[in-house]
């Protein structure tokens, strides 16, 4: 990069003042950056000064230092540093700034430079006789598809000839330059090709609007062809057993849900009454124990169908984790268990669980590290506050019996690398400190949080 030096003593005038529109725009600039970083609003106001005088003086970039509250020296290494800025006087009634990058070099920029040599003065930064005009060469200025362009101002003008440039440095010499339209100068729109579009010429592959529109249509037309081909499939033959079938593997649905033992997976649903499915699928508040333990019969049937039996709240007793490792539930996980697996609370196996998941290779429900759970509380902890939990982690540790805080808290070695076999990415009960974190929540929520971590659970 060249050597950038400031005009001549002779050229920068005495002083420098924003006009009243700029020194509101100045200000506004200086009010977008927080307190004690208002020295980065410089670049901006050093291109105000330059749009208001045509050129960054040495008394403005003294004034906004000032204004700023910055070293001179600062000022003067970004006004040097940047070659958007002008150090020198230029053209009071346009700069041509011709780009000189391999794509426009190709497509005839020399050319370009060459009239600007021969119409208005033979070196750069120095202006023609009358002093309205000036040109320089630059780097890329991104139209590299329609080359060669230049940029007077703040517009560019592209697909170029010496005799259009000429055209348009005229107009600007003789004060009509508003009149010139910006951007490609064949008639090329933007920057499609010249010949004109050869793909993407409907709307519809083109406007979102109009593809949400095709989407719904054809979902509606989906949903309504439906019932017709429902009635139309042939009726599948009956079964010669008179006992229940059980579902093939190949028909079960996928899921991303932690696979568990058979005894705590979703039974199929049946097909019930719209206002029974109705009533099911509105909860009752959350922290409402009573209105939880009051289903109707229908209503709680469904629930069962979907996620089992259901387990009612247990007294705050319950919520203290069991001092024993192990299978040992506490008193509301041998309640839930009793209720869930016919089983006694204190049996070390239960029936129908497998020893090991063949498929998954998940840590055993009946492994002796396994965490000690409790039935579901009516007031659940909110473990997504726990940096590294999200949604399905949250249903997955929910789904082990494990839904507070203190819980968490008192995870041991053991335990912890027993739920992390359970987690999609391991480690991460360690890494983020699972452990801690519950520690301060449990004992003062996010407050708590805040004070031993110094910032707010995520």
């Amino acid at each position: 990069m060249s050597v950038r030096r400031l005009a001549e003593a002779s050229l920068q005038p005495a002083a420098f003042a924003f006009n009243r529109a700029n020194a509101a725009a100045a200000k506004q600039w200086i009010n977008k950056y927080p307190k004690g970083r208002e020295q980065s609003a410089i670049i901006p106001l050093l291109m105000l000064a330059q749009e208001q005088e045509g050129w960054v003086t040495k008394a403005a970039i003294e004034t906004i230092s000032d204004m700023l509250g910055m070293p001179y020296i600062r000022g003067l290494e970004v006004a040097t540093f940047y070659t958007q800025y002008q150090l020198n006087p230029v053209g009071t009634r346009a700069h041509i700034q011709v780009c000189g990058t391999t794509p426009c070099m190709l497509r005839g920029s020399e050319a370009l430079m060459d009239l600007c040599r021969s119409k208005i003065h033979r070196d750069q930064f120095h202006t023609n006789d009358k002093g309205t005009l000036s040109w320089e060469e630059v780097e890329c200025l991104g139209a590299c598809v329609n080359a060669p362009m230049v940029m007077i101002f703040k517009d560019t003008f592209e697909d170029l000839t010496p005799e259009r440039l000429a055209e348009i440095i005229d107009l600007y010499d003789a004060g009509k330059g508003a009149s010139v339209t910006p951007g490609p100068q064949n008639g090329r729109i933007t920057s499609e090709p010249i010949t004109g579009l050869t793909t993407l010429k409907s709307e519809k592959a083109i406007l979102k609007t109009t593809r949400d529109k095709d989407a719904k249509a054809a979902a509606k037309a989906a949903r309504e062809a439906a019932p017709a081909a429902i009635v139309a499939a042939p009726a599948a033959p009956a079964q010669a057993s008179a006992g229940p079938v059980a579902p093939s593997k190949a028909s079960k649905p996928k899921t991303d849900a932690p696979e568990t033992s058979p005894a705590l997976e979703t039974p199929s649903p049946a097909k019930v009454a719209p206002e029974t499915e109705k009533a099911a699928s509105v909860r009752a508040p959350r922290h409402s124990a009573a209105n939880a333990n009051k289903a109707a019969p229908e209503v709680e049937k469904v629930l069962k169908q979907r996620s089992g039996p259901i387990v009612k709240a247990e007294p705050a007793a319950a919520f203290k984790a069991p001092e024993a490792k192990g299978t040992q539930l506490g008193a509301a996980g041998k309640t839930a268990a009793a209720k869930t697996t016919n089983a006694k609370p204190t049996s070390a196996k239960p029936t129908n669980a497998k020893p090991t998941n063949a498929k998954t290779g998940k840590p055993s429900l009946e492994d002796k590290n396994r965490p000690a759970g409790i039935a579901r509380p009516a007031m659940v902890d909110d473990l997504k506050l726990i940096s590294g939990v999200g949604p399905k982690i949250e249903g997955i540790l929910h789904s082990l019996g494990i839904f507070t805080y203190a819980q968490v808290a008192s995870w041991k070695k053991a335990e912890r690398e027993w739920v992390d076999g359970y987690l999609s990415f391991h480690g991460r009960i360690e890494r983020e400190d699972w452990v801690k974190q519950a520690k301060a929540l449990a004992k003062g929520g996010v407050a708590e949080y805040i004070r031993v971590f110094g910032k707010k659970p995520v």
